[in-house]
């Protein structure tokens, strides 16, 4: 089947798209955007977090056909160009990268949560990204991460 969605703000098309295959599948294998990881393919782990239609989803549980004519963002189309959004960079500065596996997830869990609370506190942070695993850091310099961002 064909599928039309829009992924960071361009209209795509996907070609002989077979019913069972997910849209992290799709935006990783045949769109060329990485960012998004596939780590449980059940959606516990969070590490496949996109938006579509503004909402975050788990992408490994999103049939692609789902998707039709849907609005999706990546971690990839956060940014503006070059410039990191302040979410990414705040990752960055906080030291909250360490294998990265989590990290897209975690950014876009993140940047939902600023975008409806500008200045959450520590509770709704940590209950913001309770659907997100991390197996590296212990989590402290994310919290350090997503607080810095709030204040930028």
């Amino acid at each position: 089947m064909r599928v039309n969605i829009t992924v960071n703000g361009e209209a795509r098309q996907v070609d002989d798209v077979w019913p069972g295959e997910s849209l992290l599948y799709v935006l990783r294998e045949r769109l060329g955007l990485p960012g998004s990881k596939n780590a449980c393919e059940q959606g516990e782990c969070g590490s496949c977090t996109v938006y579509m239609d503004g909402t975050p989803v788990c992408a490994c549980l999103v049939a692609a056909g789902q998707a039709e004519g849907r609005e999706v963002r990546t971690v990839e189309g956060l940014a503006s160009g070059d410039t990191l959004d302040r979410v990414q960079q705040a990752f960055v500065d906080a030291g909250a990268v360490q294998c990265g596996f989590c990290t897209p997830g975690l950014v876009v869990a993140a940047h939902d949560l600023l975008t409806r609370t500008p200045q959450p506190s520590d509770p709704e942070i940590r209950e913001a990204l309770a659907g997100n695993l991390c197996r590296c850091t212990g989590y402290e310099k994310i919290l350090d991460a997503v607080r810095m961002a709030a204040r930028s």
